[in-house]
């Protein structure tokens, strides 16, 4: 069985690399934390001290961290994982980048004789809780197959979506419609409670029809209970908008549904709400209404 390496043991991070643990691979991970990778060691993995070491130790090696910069600097960076890949390994960025950069680096990576499969993931910290994320992949699909296995611990769905590149595409396309629905699910949470109506039995009455998406179903009853702890916190949520629009810049397309709801984010984060879960959207959408 080939040995993982695992770098990023954020809210997503960590129960991944439990659930690898948990399907009998051999898990070496690194946090820039170092604390952090306690519970990794605990639950029989190994603890790398760069992300360069993670590699000299991993045939495979997944990346799921913050930002573009991150992803960069992890792989590519003075103690990066192509300072320590071996020859035929293969490097899974499971972050949400841009997806030009994903291109730039799956090509320095083939340069050195290392693949790369770029598969950002949908789901949540309860999907990654219980291995069963939406991946979506873009990379040669031969090399898919080899790392079918890992993926399988960690998702229900993995979808081929196309050369390197269109996994991080997918997953852009995927935050347009979770972010644009979520703002519809506010307003008809607050069109209901502004009207009389049990936000609850709204809800219930709704979520089965055509009206149902997994906002409606998991969000909305956070609204209507005003929790707003974090699945997926809106400064996620807002890097990951920032770079659609960057995206939809590079080939001129507008998207003004996304764009208005970017700026309801920036009203959350003005507000000092930056950590908490995208259900806080609602109090952006509800500020806007009279008293």
């Amino acid at each position: 069985m080939e040995k993982v390496g695992f770098i990023g043991l954020g809210i997503m991070g960590e129960p991944m690399a439990l659930n690898l643990l948990k399907a009998g691979f051999n898990v070496i991970a690194y946090n820039r934390t170092e604390a952090k990778a306690d519970v990794i060691i605990e639950a029989g993995g190994e603890n790398g001290r760069t992300p360069k070491e993670v590699a000299e130790k991993s045939d495979i090696i997944i990346t799921i961290v913050s930002d573009t910069p991150d992803v960069h600097d992890v792989i590519l960076g003075e103690n990066g994982v192509i300072k320590g890949a071996k020859k035929g390994s293969v490097v899974i960025d499971m972050s949400t980048i841009s997806p030009s950069v994903t291109k730039d680096i799956a090509a320095k990576l083939k340069m050195e004789n290392i693949e790369m499969l770029d598969a950002p993931v949908s789901g949540g910290d309860v999907g990654a809780i219980n291995g069963t994320l939406s991946i979506m992949v873009g990379g040669n699909s031969e090399i898919l197959e080899r790392c079918k296995p890992i993926l399988e611990a960690m998702g229900k769905t993995i979808t081929h979506c196309g050369t390197n590149g269109m996994g991080q595409t997918t997953k852009l396309c995927n935050q347009i419609l979770v972010s644009v629905t979520n703002m519809a699910v506010s307003e008809a949470v607050l069109f209901a409670q502004k009207s009389g109506l049990d936000g609850g039995k709204m809800v219930e009455a709704t979520k089965g029809g055509a009206a149902g998406s997994w906002q409606l179903s998991n969000l909305a009853p956070k609204m209507i209970d005003e929790d707003f702890a974090p699945g997926f916190m809106i400064d996620l949520q807002q890097k990951d908008l920032r770079l659609v629009l960057e995206a939809a810049e590079e080939i001129h397309l507008p998207l003004p549904a996304l764009s208005y709801v970017h700026q309801l984010y920036k009203s959350n984060q003005a507000n000092g709400e930056g950590k908490e879960g995208t259900q806080a959207l609602y109090k952006s959408v509800k500020r806007l209404t009279p008293k």
